[in-house]
């Protein structure tokens, strides 16, 4: 069975940090692209970041270029999302996405909430 976990969301104050992860299962993870997407209350899916297979690729969307990072462990099957200087508009809940090709999965997400 193919699972996506996401964890480490929370509620953070304005300028600060989380570290998200994602842990994958039943599923090649070293061979699967990954990225991280939002969804702000009241809005549609958001692109955030994405990694390659095997990390040695990354982009970002302009809006969070400079304060998040991306990274990748294959051999824990896991893909983090390191964000720092969280502003209340990055209030959404995050979830990871694997895809090759047209194959693409998808986990349920974590909350991130950003306010003093």
């Amino acid at each position: 069975e193919v699972q996506l976990v996401e964890s480490g969301g929370g509620l953070v104050q304005p300028g600060g940090s989380l570290r998200l992860s994602c842990a994958a299962s039943g599923f090649t993870f070293s061979s699967y692209a990954m990225s991280w997407v939002r969804q702000a209350p009241g809005k549609g899916l958001e692109w955030v970041s994405s990694i390659s297979s095997l990390g040695g690729s990354t982009n970002y969307a302009n809006f969070v270029k400079g304060r998040f990072t991306i990274s990748r462990v294959n051999a824990k099957n896991t893909v983090y999302l390191q964000m720092n200087r969280l502003q209340p508009e990055g209030t959404a809940v995050y979830s990871c996405n694997a895809f090759r090709g047209g194959d693409t999965y998808w986990g349920q997400g974590t909350q991130v909430t950003v306010s003093s």
